[in-house]
């Protein structure tokens, strides 16, 4: 690590504590990525924009490579034991499954440098899965940035509008998380390695379940849909960002922003108003387009019972007795 960043706002390899002074214009770190994917080429590129330099990037599959050509152009693209060894500030970008072997192939190759500060964008763990690593002496983080990634261009703007869960060793990492959060445009949000697991189930729930309510919604809508339309109106196909997708779109966006305002107050429709009626109906036609999806419907509809305090009459039929 060069000399200046020992008395700046990031830790030095010969005085970590040099952060406890923070200052307003921290050391730009030398920064190297293992992978190349969506998240690591969208932080890669936030973190550039606040002048730290991503000299090197692991990138294996030509998906990678492109991405790491494309948002990082002025980064080598490198062996991750290259990488390793090069790195002020080390981020670990690969998918949850493949960071515990990662973490351990790196400690027994011995190519990260003790004062490295090593950051990994898991969601699901903290800074445990990185102890083989801390046995070296590496300052370890986990930044985890609450934020679904496509691989476009919006990934990094996106970026500006998002809260990372951050969780470290202590004061000092946590200090440095910080400062590398609100760098990159997010906001640091405070996760402790116990809960880390829960963090995750939360937000797994609230957005990966949501794409599929919406794509099963979207399914039962072009079936409700068929047919030769209006005069001069587009045909209801499979195809995305169709006449289905722009039925439900405002509605969807009032319901999340309700929801996001205003917590289970919010709830509307037959399940919140008692009308067991139309609730039988509606799973009586789901079944005719997907079994699976009426089974989804009822579902999610006893769980907005619960919520709502439905009569017994509704959550009876919803429990199929």
């Amino acid at each position: 690590m060069n000399s200046d960043n020992a008395t700046s706002g990031y830790p030095g390899s010969s005085d970590p504590r040099a952060v406890a002074s923070a200052d307003p214009a921290p050391a730009r770190l030398t920064v190297g990525i293992v992978s190349a994917g969506r998240v690591g080429s969208a932080l890669g590129a936030a973190l550039e924009r606040a002048g730290h330099v991503v000299f090197g990037v692991a990138a294996i599959s030509d998906a990678s490579v492109r991405r790491a050509r494309t948002r990082l152009p002025d980064s080598q693209i490198l062996p991750i034991e290259e990488v390793a060894a090069r790195s002020e500030l080390l981020l670990l970008a690969v998918p949850d499954t493949e960071l515990p072997g990662l973490v351990r192939g790196l400690a027994e190759t011995d190519v990260v440098r003790a004062g490295t500060i090593v950051a990994h964008t898991s969601g699901a763990n903290g800074v445990g899965v990185l102890a083989p690593l801390v046995a070296h002496g590496v300052l370890p983080l986990a930044i985890h940035p609450a934020m679904t990634f496509t691989g476009h261009d919006e990934d990094v703007s996106r970026l500006g509008n998002a809260c990372f869960g951050v969780t470290a060793a202590d004061e000092i990492g946590y200090a440095i998380a910080q400062s590398l959060v609100i760098e990159m445009g997010g906001e640091p949000v405070l996760v402790s390695e116990q809960n880390r697991t829960l963090y995750h189930a939360a937000l797994a729930h609230g957005s990966n379940h949501l794409v599929t309510v919406i794509v099963d919604a979207l399914a039962a809508l072009r079936v409700a849909l068929e047919g030769p339309g209006l005069l001069g109106q587009q045909v209801v196909d499979d195809q995305p960002n169709g006449l289905a997708e722009r039925l439900l779109a405002p509605l969807a966006s009032a319901a999340l922003d309700n929801a996001l305002r205003r917590g289970p107050s919010a709830l509307t429709g037959p399940v919140a108003r008692n009308d067991a009626d139309a609730v039988a109906a509606h799973l009586g036609a789901l079944t005719t387009v997907d079994a699976r999806l009426a089974a989804g419907y009822r579902a999610l509809s006893l769980r907005t019972a619960e919520w709502a305090g439905a009569d017994s009459a509704v959550i009876e039929l919803l429990k199929g007795r």
